[in-house]
């Protein structure tokens, strides 16, 4: 028996000795626009397990933009280490615009939406393009993905609006690469 306890003695002292390493996930000079972006294809995802895993819990009530906001910092934070939310651009013209996330390493700018109704769905195309105007000014914008959550599917072209808004834009000699997700 006390053989046991002098194992378990010596098996301690040597776990002393070892120094916990600091968990990394993604250095940051991994991160990449294309990585947000496929961390965002699978929102639905998300938010599915969350919303069945448990028949009491915790459970996602997407009911406007700030919970959408609020699911995709969840979603991106633990391992985009420099996402910041709503962080106000500079001025343009005569108003400020608050970015929704802007991850610096990653040179992207993500904007959330929520299709509120039929109107919103409607004319979302101009909300974005009027975003588009804003974030090619941005120094730290070189991508801009564009989260659009429709639950009730009232954008009345989605394809159409994918093809208009997912390409690359050039302003004085600078890229803006716009990206799309419309979901569920």
């Amino acid at each position: 028996m006390s053989k046991s306890i002098e194992q378990q003695a010596e098996i301690c002292a040597g776990l002393a000795k070892i120094r916990p390493q600091p968990i990394n996930a993604s250095p940051l000079k991994e991160i990449s626009y294309d990585k947000i972006i496929s961390a965002l294809e699978q929102f639905m995802e998300c938010v599915r397990y969350l919303n069945t895993r448990r028949s009491t819990g915790a459970k996602l009530n997407l009911e406007g933009e700030d919970d959408v906001q609020d699911a995709i910092f969840l979603m991106l934070r633990p391992w985009i280490t420099d996402l910041v939310y709503e962080n106000p651009t500079d001025k343009t013209g005569n108003r400020f615009v608050i970015k929704d996330f802007l991850a610096k390493t990653a040179e992207t700018v993500i904007e959330a939406k929520f299709i509120r109704d039929e109107s919103h769905g409607k004319y979302i195309s101009k909300e974005l393009h009027d975003d588009i105007e804003t974030y090619r000014h941005h120094p730290q914008c070189k991508h801009l993905i564009f989260f659009i959550y429709d639950p009730d599917s009232l954008i009345p072209d989605a394809a159409a609006l994918h093809t208009e808004i997912t390409t690359t834009r050039t302003y004085d000699g600078k890229p803006l690469h716009c990206h799309l997700i419309i979901r569920p």
